[in-house]
């Protein structure tokens, strides 16, 4: 079995749900508190990046593979352009249309829980590929790669 030894693969897996958890709670709660789509989404990507480096590529790929990353980073974007984009219905970028929002109700935040929402989609899902590509591609070193383009 490819990864680190049994006891950080068993640490791994019974942290992994805390860690996703603990991402989508900064992300829902990020109008409220610090925190947000961008923070949430880079705890839930070091989640998968932890797995991928305690078990393999291949255990991390089968929990969340490369489409699904690809997925929810273009997914992210266009949600985000979309909640953007209603608001020029109202007459301009990122006009506020779901009302103000209200002390101590949690739901109340206007355009921000959607777009914290549409942020974190697209932070995991990059993350998560740029972290694939470079571990990929880490075996060429850049001087091998100079070297190939001048040759």
């Amino acid at each position: 079995m490819k990864g680190m030894t049994l006891i950080v693969r068993t640490i791994t897996d019974f942290v992994v749900a805390f860690i996703v958890v603990f991402g989508a709670y900064i992300v829902l709660y990020g109008h409220l508190t610090p925190g947000g789509g961008f923070a949430g989404g880079v705890i839930i990507a070091c989640a998968f990046i932890l797995l991928m480096l305690a078990q393999g590529k291949e255990v991390a790929f089968s929990r969340f593979g490369e489409k699904t990353a690809h997925v929810l980073d273009s997914t992210g974007a266009l949600v985000f352009l979309a909640i953007g984009g209603v608001g020029l219905t109202a007459g301009f970028f990122f006009k506020n249309v779901f009302g103000r929002g209200e002390p101590f109700r949690l739901l109340s935040s206007g355009m921000i829980l959607p777009a914290n929402i549409a942020i974190a989609f697209k932070v995991v899902g990059s993350l998560y590929l740029v972290f694939t590509a470079l571990a990929i591609f880490r075996r060429r070193s850049f001087r091998s790669m100079i070297e190939d383009e001048l040759t």
